[in-house]
């Protein structure tokens, strides 16, 4: 299981990670909102590896049968370590590479709360809550988890759905005990 798991969930994560690295230096001209198009759309992508991985574990090792419980692990666990490249990649980007690039999200946060045609209070409270945000997202830890919310939760969809499509354990015990009824 191990060596599914990590093969897949790095493919999936290099996946990730170099879609990441190939469109953050286009954000401005892709814009926030079509740059998490371009992001969510990279993610069902490469969780497809999250199916072929549960089926080739089922395949290959565990021989051609698999319950429902086993490829939810397999699959979750291709998701985790995918989510983990993800998260490592953003780390690297958001610290390293382009430090500047949470001013540049705090202000379109700001400057959408402006344009939003809202009373001046309500402006007043979304711009001190992007602040705060951002104040609480310079903290690595709290960075680290708020990162893993974005790949996670779409992963664990692939891994529930691949091990309902992919296990065979009921469906090959049916026809069983049908033959021993009859």
């Amino acid at each position: 299981m191990k060596k599914t798991v990590w093969t897949f969930g790095l493919i999936s994560g290099a996946i990730l990670s170099a879609m990441m690295l190939l469109t953050m230096p286009f954000m401005h001209e892709i814009g926030y909102d079509r740059g998490m198009i371009v992001g969510y759309t990279t993610m069902v992508l490469a969780f497809l590896l999250v199916f072929f991985g549960v089926r080739s574990y089922r395949d290959n090792v565990a021989g051609g049968r698999v319950g429902f419980g086993r490829a939810f692990v397999v699959g979750a666990l291709i998701a985790l370590v995918a989510s983990a490249c993800y998260v490592a990649t953003w780390e690297v980007i958001y610290f390293k590479l382009n430090p500047e690039y949470a001013a540049s999200i705090q202000e379109a946060m700001i400057e959408r709360a402006r344009t939003s045609g809202e009373s001046p209070a309500v402006i007043e409270q979304k711009v001190a809550e992007a602040e705060r945000f951002m104040e609480m997202y310079r903290n690595p830890a709290v960075n680290i988890a708020f990162t893993f919310l974005e790949p996670l939760p779409v992963g664990l969809v692939f891994a529930l759905v691949s091990a309902g499509i992919l296990s065979r354990a009921r469906r090959s015990e049916e026809p069983e005990l049908e033959t021993a009824l009859a």
